[in-house]
């Protein structure tokens, strides 16, 4: 299955509290429970402005859908085709 990186613009998305990042999460998940087991969320990275989402999805279509019905934005949605780290060089 397919692995996608999600950015999402969100202003001053890194200053909001725990509580705050708990209730989106939770928002999150029960949309992806609406959705059913062929969309999943593997984690994201916050940022200032910004948090970039590693999802497993069948198609970006399930992505945008996803977005749209949890109210977050999906600025830009980009297929992974490789996962490098260092042990990559070895």
């Amino acid at each position: 299955m397919p692995k996608f990186l999600i950015e999402r613009e969100i202003p001053r998305v890194g200053d909001l509290s725990s509580d705050e990042l708990q209730s989106i999460a939770a928002k999150s998940c029960d949309v992806l429970r609406e959705l059913g087991p062929q969309i999943s969320w593997v984690h994201s990275y916050v940022t200032g402005d910004k948090v970039y989402c590693v999802y497993i999805a069948p198609n970006e279509e399930l992505i945008r859908q996803h977005a749209e019905k949890a109210g977050f934005p999906a600025n830009k949605i980009s297929q992974i085709s490789a996962i490098i780290d260092p042990t990559t060089a070895e």
